[in-house]
């Protein structure tokens, strides 16, 4: 986790009360690159973000003969939040 500070440039230390335009030009990363950079597998990364205010979600809805799909992307001061939570937790 200590990687993610290095990686993350000096622009990501925004406050989490941004305007939404600010969130549209900032990076967003995949479930993928967190799993990645964090790693985790991508179905922990889906867990801990499925649900966090700003994350941006698109997809199908499952339905009775085909499964459901879904997009995450989670913005850098997103990350950065949640980072910094889990880091105190632990």
């Amino acid at each position: 986790m200590a990687d993610l500070a290095r990686k993350m440039p000096e622009s990501a230390h925004v406050t989490a009360y941004s305007s939404p335009g600010d969130l549209a030009n900032e990076k967003h990363y995949s479930v993928i690159e967190i799993s990645k950079l964090w790693a985790l597998s991508q179905k922990t990364v889906r867990r801990i973000f499925e649900r966090e205010l700003g994350v941006i979600q698109w997809g199908s809805m499952e339905v009775r003969n085909k499964r459901g799909y879904r997009t995450l992307r989670v913005p850098e001061t997103v990350l950065l939040r949640v980072h910094r939570r889990l880091r105190r937790a632990s």
